[in-house]
């Protein structure tokens, strides 16, 4: 990759904090990440698998009163001509620019609205290579004054081109941006006049739920989410325990978890099905022995018949002494 190339790609990420060795106990417990030391004394280098993705310093004696932040480099074929240009547009340098022995020469400045970013040049050595599939920033995202005028001086300044803008109502619009036709970050207002502007680095992780827990039970402060966005991915914003911002990125959920949502719809039908067979059986045998209760009625009318026969003997007694009685009659007239 030739110098022209690497004009506005994000290249490096940068830990600036008040406690190294707690940041880089923190970070190793939330992320995919691990530190290795690096040539320079008192700098760390933070890798994802096998590559390396950023520094952790202590803040520097020029930056007192900062509080610990990311800072983001942003690539340049020539840091001199970038740091003349951002201040024809506005800009302000906060560090000149500097060599670093075997690694390249960079600046620091901060953007016409008061956003704090570096510039990179690297030495003749290996470029960066691509970002890895965990662990990597995938996502970057500038908190502004002035969205319109942030987009026309990056633009400017390193090739970046406008790209869709979200409506997010009271929140104003949230205007992506692209390198190499590629959306690599968004720009949006800052939320309250106390906040100034910034930048805001998000690490791509393979479950922001999960990355919520561990950065609780590490020390860390849940800021916002997690919550999806437009696209699909879920994003979780975070300060660590020395007051560091950073976000979270997790790519769609549909995307990356197709088998268990499919899973489940069988496992659920076979009881919906079984519900309805066990209450035929139930119901019709105990319909049937009502059935034999209708003859009691009939056991009921046996005794009407026997007083109908009881009545029927006493009658036919009552009309044989009826008969008898002329008989007795005829032989007492005959005794006179």
């Amino acid at each position: 990759m030739s110098n022209a190339e690497i004009r506005g790609r994000f290249i490096w990420h940068e830990l600036l904090t008040t406690d190294t060795a707690a940041s880089a106990a923190f970070y190793q417990k939330v992320l995919p990440w691990r530190t290795q030391p690096s040539s320079m004394p008192g700098y760390t280098i933070w890798m994802a698998g096998q590559t390396q993705i950023g520094g952790l310093m202590t803040l520097p004696a020029e930056t007192a009163g900062a509080p610990p932040h990311w800072l983001l480099y942003v690539g340049t074929p020539n840091v001199d001509a970038t740091c003349a240009q951002a201040q024809g547009l506005g800009a302000k340098v906060h560090k000149a620019a500097t060599d670093i022995p075997n690694v390249g020469r960079f600046a620091v400045l901060a953007d016409p609205q008061g956003a704090t970013f570096a510039v990179f040049t690297p030495s003749a050595g290996p470029p960066p290579g691509a970002p890895p599939a965990q662990g990597g920033f995938s996502w970057h995202e500038l908190a502004t004054t002035d969205v319109a005028a942030a987009v026309r001086f990056y633009g400017e300044l390193f090739g970046w081109r406008k790209g869709p803008g979200h409506d997010m109502g009271a929140m104003g619009v949230y205007q992506l941006f692209e390198h190499g036709g590629t959306q690599v970050g968004g720009m949006c207002n800052v939320q309250g006049p106390s906040t100034p502007p910034s930048w805001l680095s998000y690490v791509h992780v393979a479950d922001s739920n999960r990355t919520v827990a561990a950065v609780k039970a590490a020390g860390g402060r849940l800021l916002h989410g997690p919550m999806e966005v437009p696209g699909g991915s879920w994003i979780a914003l975070f300060m660590d325990p020395q007051g560091g911002a950073f976000a979270v990125q997790e790519m769609p959920r549909t995307a990356m978890q197709p088998k268990p949502a499919a899973a489940a719809k069988p496992a659920a039908a076979p009881k919906a099905a079984a519900a309805p067979a066990a209450k035929k059986p139930a119901a019709k045998p105990k319909k049937k022995p009502k059935k034999k209760a209708k003859k009691k009625p009939v056991r009921k009318a046996r005794p009407a018949k026997r007083k109908s026969v009881r009545k029927g003997k006493r009658k036919a007694a009552r009309k044989s002494a009826r008969r008898a009685a002329p008989k007795k009659r005829k032989s007492a007239r005959r005794r006179r």
